[in-house]
């Protein structure tokens, strides 16, 4: 089994990332799924969808969750769903290097998983002064 991936994202992210991540490395190795919350829906309303979708990425050994914004409403849908029962570590700012970052260490476990997701997105971050 392995760590399940769900990107909880604003509308247009996570199936970009996913569809990018996927167009660069073929056939994902975790299960990953995108859910996109409707820029007028609350966290409330979108959670029976979201479990769900929660529930098709988890193979037993947990699920990362990753959030575009920090405190967005994406971001209150991670922490209600981190708080179902379901092992789960969720961070906010997603972004490609994030993404695959963690999709290279899928034999990773999930507190391990969140720590190199999280230095992927710093790594991630260059400033170039060229």
């Amino acid at each position: 089994m392995a760590v399940g991936i769900l990107l909880v994202t604003h509308e247009g992210i996570g199936g970009a990332l996913l569809a990018v991540a996927e167009r660069l490395l073929g056939k994902l190795p975790l299960r990953v799924e995108a859910f996109e919350v409707p820029f007028d829906a609350d966290a409330d309303s979108s959670l029976p969808q979201a479990s769900g979708a929660l529930r098709r990425v988890d193979s037993g050994d947990g699920v990362l969750i990753l959030n575009d914004v920090y405190g967005a409403t994406p971001s209150r849908l991670a922490a209600q769903l981190a708080r179902l029962g379901t092992p789960a570590h969720r961070i906010a700012g997603l972004g490609l290097p994030m993404l695959l970052r963690t999709l290279n260490y899928p034999e990773t476990e999930l507190d391990e998983l969140a720590r190199i997701a999280a230095a992927g997105a710093r790594t991630g971050v260059i400033l170039d002064d060229a």
